[in-house]
């Protein structure tokens, strides 16, 4: 029988611990609401006694997003009285609120951090329970460092604060210490133990991923028992980080037989979750990250490309539907092979080459690819264009495509505090178009000024920079993402001038809505 997975959502405390990831009042709400859209069970908001802005926060948010019954709001207290009444008096607003609380188990904790007894630590944290009982009837005790606590001492206060009133239990694998099957024995043993003394009460894992095994030790949990799994979008968090909600939805939904276990998220929420907190927080995700990274569901090999245009589950074991993206991206590059890219022409309305055209132009590709690392639709027309004008087709058989795209020829920017502005010089086909713009900024000037000589009507949507080299001569790669008549088109460039960079990636964007108008109907 499946058995439902509790998904507790630390996003919003143990994620933004990260330095230099600290949210505003507004920023926290607008996350909290896309987290309750995800259909989270319970939001962790904060740390209300670490200042006044995380207090009025979690209680915004306790009264904005808790304000149904369909999700529990918490923060975090440690096992003493004032930082108790601060979740109290925060979290008191939302419909089912939580006191959470955590006291360290392990020697090095009680000894070293302490520096009291065992049996100190233990009546503390009973007593923690007991008075946050008296506020609220749904209390969490976290062991801290459970995977490096002595198991009888950590079952003794376990079943010393479930007598007290706890309801649920957390048990931390708080420097990521642990691996998958001690964790899961760990887990098991406690889960038995703990079903004997009260079977309504909740067990939770919570891991960090300093070893690289969080999601792995949260699945283990989930295998042995566990009820209830701690976690953040994108694996963000202390240190390394913590389990990634996206990659332990996504393998108890793709490997259910195994975990026997549902969670209640809607994975089409994934991505844009992941977003969202990506650019709020200004942390990137990782291009090669599970399930949300951008290459999660790219193919450029030419072997996967061939195996995937066959049949989708030879390489797909996922569909990118599922967690929220169009469809999968087959990313044409030197190393793809034939079918990929006569796949892509047929799709542009290609599809009466004969196999000698056809090997000409995938060359062409070759040669192209090798210099421009990524090709897009817009090049594959132009490919065709040139084979077209190099064979001596008949004027009246061959179309000028290339006279329907956009190309940088130059650009000026300026960049100061008052009057940042952009002046460009575009080619398309024999026109040669000018346009200069101001703006908010650099890219929003020279972004404004493409726009005006394109007369398109695009709305940028992202524009992330990252650098892929070092030195003085390094690359900047822009990526963006612009929206036209409601459809999404994505665009990357690299180049030493970020500024370039920025323009050709643009207008790569542009040229991709213009290929769509080129489409022919089916």
């Amino acid at each position: 029988m499946t058995r439902k997975i509790w998904v507790f959502d630390t996003t919003l405390r143990d994620g933004e611990q990260v330095p230099g990831a600290k949210l505003n009042l507004y920023e926290k709400l607008e996350v909290a609401q896309k987290l309750k859209k995800l259909r989270v069970d319970i939001i962790e908001a904060g740390f209300p006694s670490s200042s006044a802005g995380d207090f009025n926060a979690v209680k915004e948010i306790a009264m904005k997003v808790g304000n149904t019954d369909d999700i529990m709001i918490t923060a975090l207290a440690r096992a003493v009285k004032a930082d108790i009444d601060a979740v109290y008096n925060s979290v008191k607003y939302a419909e089912k609120p939580l006191i959470h609380m955590v006291l360290g188990t392990s020697d090095i904790h009680v000894e070293k951090k302490f520096r009291k007894s065992k049996d100190q630590i233990l009546d503390i944290g009973v007593e923690a329970v007991k008075y946050a009982k008296t506020l609220l009837p749904d209390v969490q005790y976290s062991t801290e460092d459970a995977s490096r606590s002595d198991f009888e001492y950590l079952w003794k206060t376990i079943e010393a604060v479930v007598k007290a009133g706890a309801t649920m239990i957390n048990v931390p694998d708080t420097v990521g210490y642990a691996e998958p099957e001690e964790f899961g024995e760990l887990i098991f043993k406690l889960n038995d133990r703990l079903k004997n003394l009260n079977d309504k009460v909740l067990l939770s894992a919570h891991c960090h991923n300093d070893l690289g095994m969080a999601t792995a030790n949260t699945l283990a949990a989930i295998k042995n028992g566990a009820d209830k799994v701690e976690c953040t979008i994108n694996g963000i968090g202390e240190r390394a980080g913590n389990a990634a909600l996206e990659e332990i939805v996504m393998a108890i939904n793709t490997r259910s037989s195994v975990y026997n276990a549902y969670t209640n998220i809607n994975t089409k929420e994934i991505m844009n979750t992941s977003r969202l907190v990506s650019s709020l927080m200004g942390l990137d995700v990782q291009v090669n990250k599970a399930i949300t990274g951008d290459n999660a569901f790219a193919h450029s090999s030419g072997i996967h490309q061939d195996g995937l245009l066959k049949s989708r589950d030879a390489y797909e074991i996922i569909s990118p539907i599922d967690v929220g993206l169009d469809d999968m991206e087959l990313v044409l590059t030197a190393r793809s092979g034939r079918h990929a890219v006569k796949n892509a022409l047929e799709k542009l309305g290609f599809n009466q080459l004969t196999e000698t055209q056809f090997e000409e132009i995938f060359e062409d590709f070759l040669k192209l690819a090798d210099v421009k690392k990524e090709v897009y639709n817009h090049d594959l027309y132009v490919i065709v264009e040139n084979y077209y004008a190099k064979n001596d087709t008949p004027s009246e058989e061959m179309i000028h495509y290339s006279d329907n795209f956009y190309e940088l020829i130059d650009l000026q920017v300026i960049s100061n505090t008052n009057f940042p502005s952009a002046s460009v010089k575009i080619k398309k086909g024999d026109q040669i178009l000018e346009s200069s713009a101001v703006g908010s900024g650099p890219i929003d000037a020279l972004y404004s000024a493409i726009t005006e000589v394109c007369d398109l009507d695009i709305k940028l949507i992202e524009y992330k920079i990252s650098s892929v080299s070092r030195g003085k001569e390094a690359l900047g790669k822009v990526k963006v993402q612009v929206e036209h008549k409601g459809e999404k088109y994505v665009a990357k460039a690299t180049d030493t001038d970020i500024m370039k960079a920025s323009a050709f990636a643009y207008i790569s964007a542009v040229n991709s809505i213009v290929v769509e108008k080129l489409l022919p109907v089916v």
